[in-house]
């Protein structure tokens, strides 16, 4: 007799259940069975960095091997990678030991009264307004947000129903995904994911995508949109590469994080089984879909995506009747959904400026504690939050959106660019007055100069972020 679950609305008034956190080694695949098939309790697999291993998976192999030797060669290398290598991984490694153990986690569990909860409900209700604080939104949930919204949108636009995803299954990957994010990080956490979703899904309701694109690609975009960043060390590519992480090897330097987050979400969406239940090729198709969105969200190659999106705008040729054109737009809308904080609100958009920034300071403490070259925007030291900002929204968040608003000129679209201009405004005004005050104590001091702020960041701002220089980007449409 088949026995149905009934997974109850999400509990906004308690944390995530134990049981549903407590799954670490559980779940292995054996290689004498089908890979959608149930896994085999004699055959356990290893799980680092959440991707499944199996004792046939060569990648996996490789990855153990590439992991071992990095933690064998320490003594002979110049940096101490046991440290460096504690910033992938390890965190999850150690936190799946404890649970494994039996030992509680150090988590403080808060319990929300039913105030907190209507709150989060009526923010719900909501979820498509521009507006939308996730911060608070975040608060209200228990620092649940990510799984709480991504939930209410498969089922806001009938996806659970529509691809009888199981309930179990699906609320248990959600959670999974959100603790595989690291909530040490300042900016590339679960916080981030949740407002990466909720602005994807504020354009998939713009009339251009709404009318032409499928329940399939509304599930490849909302969940592309909360796995993208999935198991982000808070250090970028470059970082990685001159570390000699044993990512950089095993992807060849070449979109190293994005490379990861795809095959983390592959990893846990296997584990899970969220789509055991569709045939075999359907299901690699959703994963080789949802790596194509997510690699799409590589800076290095923003050059490559504006030109194309251009090029189709200027040909007046995007036919979203073609599959291939609706994925691409769906890359463009995932692009402008990872960046979009310059078009927030100014309270909102002044409190991801400060967390990036941080971020981007806190490698540069390692670099410097290391002996390491410190990246480019990442020295505290020599570099603000105004400058970073203002020069980011020159040479990377303007040209986009500037394209995006060509394919989209909606009310959306036009608020986006206004936020945008505002907020470049309010950096440089508060970059003004720091420069004012710094003359009034030191008079013969410099005042820091906006307009070489773009001078200098041309060829920093896209490496800061872990591409590469963004001297090829077309003129009229440089940004940071």
């Amino acid at each position: 007799m088949e026995v149905c679950y009934q997974l109850p609305v999400l509990p906004l008034d308690r944390p995530v259940p134990k049981h549903v956190l407590s799954r670490r080694g559980a779940i292995s695949f054996s290689s004498s069975s089908s890979l959608f098939g149930a896994p085999d309790p004699r055959q356990l697999s290893q799980r680092r960095g959440a991707i499944s291993y199996d004792s046939s998976d060569q990648t996996a192999l490789y990855i153990r091997m590439l992991a071992r030797l990095s933690c064998g060669s320490a003594s002979a290398s110049s940096v101490p990678e046991r440290r460096l290598h504690r910033l992938l991984s390890c965190q999850r490694y150690l936190h799946s030991s404890r649970l494994l153990r039996g030992v509680p986690q150090q988590i403080p569990l808060h319990i929300l009264d039913e105030d907190y909860t209507g709150q989060a409900r009526c923010m719900l209700e909501k979820v498509g307004n521009w507006n939308f604080d996730i911060f608070l939104f975040d608060r209200l949930t228990n620092g649940n947000s990510l799984i709480t919204l991504t939930f209410h949108l498969l089922n806001h636009y009938g996806l659970v129903e529509l691809f009888q995803l199981d309930l179990v299954k699906l609320w248990r990957f959600l959670v999974m995904v959100q603790e595989d994010y690291h909530s040490g990080n300042p900016y590339h956490n679960a916080v981030h994911a949740a407002d990466v979703t909720q602005a994807m899904h504020c354009y998939l309701q713009e009339p251009m995508l709404a009318k032409s694109l499928t329940s399939y690609d509304i599930l490849l975009g909302l969940l592309a949109a909360a796995t993208h960043d999935l198991d982000h060390p808070g250090v970028n590519q470059p970082f990685l590469i001159k570390t000699d992480h044993y990512l950089a090897t095993l992807y060849r330097n070449t979109s190293v994080l994005e490379n990861h987050h795809w095959k983390s979400a592959v990893g846990l969406l296997r584990e899970t089984g969220l789509f055991s239940h569709l045939p075999p090729e359907d299901s690699l198709n959703v994963e080789r879909d949802l790596g194509s969105l997510i690699l799409a969200t590589d800076i290095s190659r923003q050059n490559e995506y504006l030109t194309r999106f251009r090029t189709h705008l200027d040909q007046n040729n995007l036919c979203l009747i073609n599959a291939s054109h609706r994925h691409f737009i769906l890359q463009m809308a995932l692009k402008c959904a990872d960046i979009c904080n310059p078009c927030r609100p100014w309270e909102l958009s002044k409190q991801w400026s400060e967390k990036v920034t941080e971020e981007f300071f806190q490698q540069g403490d390692i670099e410097k504690k290391h002996k390491l070259e410190v990246s480019p925007l990442c020295d505290r030291e020599t570099n603000t939050v105004g400058d970073i900002q203002i020069g980011f929204m020159a040479y990377v968040a303007e040209p986009l959106f500037a394209e995006w608003t060509r394919f989209s000129d909606t009310r959306l679209s036009q608020t986006m660019l206004g936020h945008m201009g505002l907020n470049k405004a309010s950096w440089s005004s508060l970059q003004q007055e720091q420069t004012s005050m710094s003359e009034e104590v030191e008079p013969s001091t410099v005042g820091t100069d906006i307009g070489g702020v773009a001078t200098q960041t041309d060829s920093n701002i896209v490496t800061a972020t872990g591409g590469t220089s963004s001297k090829e980007l077309p003129q009229g449409s440089r940004e940071p």
